[in-house]
């Protein structure tokens, strides 16, 4: 499989620029300005500075040696982007995007957010570079992530709250489009995964691969050779898309992405293996959708993977058969996240934690001489209350 770049604005059959004409000026103009400045050298190094000096990259590649030895066989190594400013890999691709927004001289910035990350981490890329930031937000992740919220108001972000459809990252994704289309002139929506309309999975695929080339890097000086398997979470998509994106043509590397399972018996997120083809938010991937062809409700403990569909590149890498995909349900991930933290002192984000759940079960069935590496994409202190308040 060769290719840099999607055909067309697609993936295969998957991706395109399927939004109402209104918004068609808007995505070839910010196709145009990336393309500009992708490759500008002013632009990278001003990009780099930030994330150096105020996002705290490069992240470390941590062999877990307590992990290992209670899974047994592969050593597990974790990438540590839950060191980064903010807590998540989030900050990567919001310094990215507010800085090419500067650059396109739009002085207001939107944003969606489930999690909360994604939110924080644009009112804090705006916050730097002096962009006003407006983030949507569903009512039902605010009550999950009061925490989030607040410190995007304390970072200078107005929060909207959602309250149509299921209150969580889908319908927040709506509120913004609406946003968008009658703010096109000011204004830039700084999507938060691999989804949306082309150029939005190039985009973002593009400025989370910063955590793919460092695992590349990190593991030949560790191991002298790249790893035999790569893990990380699957909502949209965009952390797990910035790893494998460096491996995608060195076949020798598996590659493996977790979708959200919910509480098991086809519950959940897991718009790949549960899901069908089919358009939302401007794209063509695979969605959750009922037989009418209405978007379902989705759940999943983790917000960052409540999502009803999946980035267009996770598609054609799933039906190319280059990555593999699986479950996690809410139990796995618990049982995952209070491992981590007891073992090795770190407390997973819950989405992470489907990541490190699969390392667990593939590292059993390897050998002491391979290695997982695991995207361990943030930190959990903003799930710490979600953990207290189910009482297990």
């Amino acid at each position: 499989m060769e290719y840099k770049y999607p055909i067309n604005g697609k993936f295969g059959i998957y991706g395109g620029q399927f939004v109402p004409e209104v918004l068609m000026p808007a995505v070839h103009e910010l196709e145009a300005a990336y393309k500009k400045v992708k490759d500008d050298t002013s632009f990278k190094r001003e990009l780099e500075w930030y994330l150096a000096y105020y996002a705290g990259r490069p992240t470390p590649t941590y062999l877990a040696k307590n992990l290992t030895k209670f899974a047994g066989g592969a050593k597990i190594y974790l990438k540590r982007e839950d060191l980064l400013h903010g807590g998540a890999h989030k900050i990567n691709n919001t310094l990215g995007q507010a800085l090419l927004a500067k650059y396109m001289k739009k002085g207001r910035v939107i944003a969606e957010t489930g999690a909360g990350q994604h939110g924080v981490a644009t009112a804090m890329a705006c916050a730097a570079l002096g962009l006003h930031a407006e983030v949507y937000m569903g009512s039902e992740d605010i009550k999950r992530q009061e925490i989030n919220v607040y410190r995007m108001t304390l970072l200078g972000a107005k929060v909207h709250k959602v309250d149509s459809g299921s209150r969580t990252l889908k319908d927040a994704i709506n509120e913004a489009l609406r946003d968008w289309v009658t703010n096109l002139v000011n204004t830039h929506y700084l999507i938060g995964s691999v989804v949306g309309p082309h150029p939005y999975p190039m985009i973002v695929r593009d400025f989370q691969s910063v955590i793919g080339k460092e695992i590349k890097r990190d593991m030949m000086k560790i191991e002298g050779r790249a790893p035999d398997a790569i893990v990380a979470c699957v909502g949209g998509g965009s952390n797990s898309m910035g790893s494998f994106y460096p491996f995608i043509e060195d076949q020798a590397v598996k590659l493996v992405g977790v979708e959200a399972g919910g509480h098991g018996n086809h519950s959940g997120s897991a718009a790949l293996l549960r899901g069908r083809e089919g358009v939302l938010h401007g794209m063509l991937s695979h969605v959750l959708e009922d037989s009418n062809g209405q978007i379902d409700d989705t759940y999943s403990i983790a917000a960052g993977l409540d999502y009803s569909a999946v980035g267009p590149e996770h598609s054609y890498l799933m039906k190319s058969g280059r990555v593999r995909y699986t479950i996690v349900n809410d139990s796995e991930a618990i049982v995952a996240f209070r491992k981590l933290s007891l073992l090795e002192g770190i407390i997973p984000a819950l989405e992470s934690s489907h990541a490190i759940a699969e390392a667990i079960r593939m590292a059993r069935d390897m050998n002491e001489k391979q290695s997982i590496v695991v995207t361990l994409s943030g930190r959990g202190d903003k799930d710490v209350q979600t953990i207290i308040n189910r009482g297990d």
